[in-house]
């Protein structure tokens, strides 16, 4: 199949001496699903991780929250290990940091997919996807919070009194 991208607008057109076919049907032909559209694809697990790193460097460099969950995770590891908790609550914590972060990264991306699709303009539609999608790592934050809470707070305090 051969694809034609106009740079003007960045739409895709398809030649017409192959339809389009759903993934479906892709994959009872092929024993790979048909990633001709895709803009990038990893051809081996390195670059994979690469493409993974660019997205959690992208978030770190533009997002504030992303930096403030990152300091907030490292603090909460570094007082556990401080505080010599259980390598069980060292789990919890570090699971409930990652739980945020990965939640802001998907909140990262529905973002930019939203801007994408609707450009300068108002839909409620995209609003609400916006708000769902930040409300999603407000939840985590505050849960995240009361994890670190229940397990830090009372051998920090028994070291402070």
């Amino acid at each position: 199949m051969t694809n034609l991208i106009n740079s003007q607008n960045g739409k895709v057109a398809v030649s017409p001496s192959q339809p389009l076919t759903s993934m479906s049907e892709n994959t009872a032909n092929k024993s790979q699903p048909d990633r001709s559209l895709a803009w990038n694809v990893a051809t081996n697990l390195l670059k994979s991780f690469q493409y993974a790193m660019a997205g959690v460097n992208y978030a770190f460099k533009t997002q504030r929250n992303f930096r403030i969950h990152t300091l907030i995770g490292a603090v909460a590891i570094a007082l556990g290990f401080s505080l010599h908790i259980t390598p069980m609550e060292m789990a919890i914590i570090a699971l409930t940091s990652a739980l945020v972060m990965v939640l802001e990264l998907l909140n990262t991306a529905i973002e930019s997919v939203v801007d994408l699709t609707v450009k300068q303009t108002y839909h409620e539609l995209a609003k609400i996807a916006k708000d769902c999608s930040a409300g999603a790592v407000l939840l985590a934050a505050i849960a995240a919070l009361m994890v670190a809470g229940l397990i830090l707070l009372p051998p920090l305090l028994v070291l402070l009194f």
